[in-house]
């Protein structure tokens, strides 16, 4: 079996990376996903009787996605055939195709890894159809992205998606043991330092191991503490990619803390937001979209308080302007909720492409003509301001259709007042003569 090393030309002895020197040997040295490798895993039931199905391994940086696909191969005596979607095209795929069909004649199996499989365009993917259909190969795609976006859906229904974890801290602080054990000699890092590298690591095994190499490399013989940690090594940019999955996932995140009213876990969304280098302003638009959907007339001054984010930001720039943006977070979180213009202004909707094209009342219309005078346009129409309560109780729906109630307000904020409000209007319409009862048709 060709291992990684092998296959990149490189002779024995020749240096190699940490990372690359611990990569596990077996499937039960790999860390943080027993619940794909474990005897009752998919990839351990697999495996275990040694038949290999396609499929798609999910996962961030670092969580072992190339180890896992070799160490697969190895336990099920196939051919390892490692690819990179970012280097290969169609040619090469044919290379690896037509070997796995010589292999296949003598009795020999193969795995076909595809790492970054995201990379290959709609049409290079379909090129896999019939050798995975025919089981020419096993396909083992590895990608960072979500594959229900990136990979075609023919593609997908003959590969099962499995997905893997980023690396747990208790995972992380084995690698490092691990690492501490090759090199025969303790990390150069006091215990907070340890804590603050694995921390910077973000669940991502091989930067990990990076840094661990680097802080071997420096050779000062002193024990670093946190300050010296990050005078040593530059701190990672977080994972977030504001074009794709991780982008929706963060802004879902602050969405649902906010109408959750829970305003700790929004400013950490927003802070994770900023720190993945979102633009502010895209952010301010949700806000203002939350006021209306989530806050509504509950609190009216939501609304104002997303709309002076914006305008803030716009005045001061970044980084100051993102306070402002905090600032509306906060007053988003503690606002009460109310969805019921949203679901109001929907009811209307539905109703408005249900009923057609039919004309307003005629008391209600202008007249500017005396051919719409003798029409009887305006006729009848009661000013409400000359009325003794300033309510006329008029009917304003089409004459064709019953009076329906779309909005119905909750019993929290401002809403309250507004109730009351209807409620009024709803006494001082039932009395007049042409009154209708508002829950009729509802």
């Amino acid at each position: 079996m060709t291992n990684l090393f092998e296959a990149a030309g490189l002779e024995e002895g020749a240096p190699r990376p940490l990372a690359d020197r611990l990569r596990p040997d077996r499937l039960e040295q790999v860390l943080g996903q027993d619940h794909l490798l474990a005897p009752d895993g998919p990839l351990g039931r697999m495996v275990g009787v040694r038949q290999l199905a396609s499929h798609i391994l999910w996962g961030p940086p670092g969580c072992g996605k190339t180890t896992i696909a070799r160490l697969l191969a190895e336990a099920c005596d196939l051919e390892f055939e490692p690819l990179s979607a970012v280097f290969s095209g169609v040619s090469d795929l044919r290379k690896v195709f037509a070997r796995a069909e010589e292999r296949r004649e003598t009795g020999q199996g193969t795995l076909l890894f595809v790492d970054e499989i995201h990379r290959f365009n709609r049409a290079q993917q379909d090129a896999f159809l019939p050798y995975v259909e025919a089981g020419t190969v096993i396909l083992v795609g590895a990608t960072t992205e979500n594959p229900s976006f990136e990979l075609n859906a023919a593609l997908l229904s003959r590969c099962q998606v499995l997905v893997l974890h980023r690396l747990d801290r208790l995972a992380l602080e084995t690698l490092i043991t691990r690492a501490e054990a090759s090199e025969g000699r303790s990390l150069p890092l006091d215990d907070e330092a340890r804590s603050a590298l694995v921390a910077m690591a973000d669940g991502d095994g091989r930067y990990l191991l990076n840094m661990v190499e680097m802080l071997y490399q420096l050779g000062s013989g002193a024990v670093l503490d946190s300050a010296g940690l990050a005078r040593a090594v530059q701190q990672r940019a977080p994972v977030y990619d504001k074009a794709q999955e991780g982008h929706y996932n963060l802004i879902s995140a602050l969405h649902k803390s906010l109408r959750g009213s829970d305003v700790d876990a929004s400013l950490y969304w927003l802070a994770r937001m900023f720190a993945g280098g979102e633009d502010p302003l895209y952010v301010v638009r949700r806000l203002v979209r939350f006021a209306s959907e989530d806050v509504g007339l509950a609190d009216p001054q939501a609304l104002v308080q997303a709309l002076a984010a914006k305008d803030a930001y716009h005045f001061v720039g970044t980084p100051e302007g993102e306070l402002a943006i905090a600032q509306a977070v906060i007053y988003l979180a503690t606002a009460p909720k109310s969805n019921a213009a949203y679901r109001a202004f929907g009811a209307a909707s539905r109703a408005a492409r249900e009923s057609g094209s039919l004309m307003p009342p005629k008391h209600i219309l202008n007249a500017p003509t005396s051919l719409m005078r003798d029409l009887g346009y305006g006729a009848g129409y009661a000013y409400d301001h000359d009325t003794e309560d300033g309510f006329s109780g008029q009917n304003y729906f089409p004459d064709e259709m019953p009076r329906e109630t779309y909005y119905q307000p909750v019993e929290r904020g401002f809403e309250r007042e507004i109730a009351k409000r209807l409620e009024y209007w709803q006494r001082l319409r039932a009395a007049t003569p042409d009154g209708q009862d508002s829950d009729e048709g509802a």
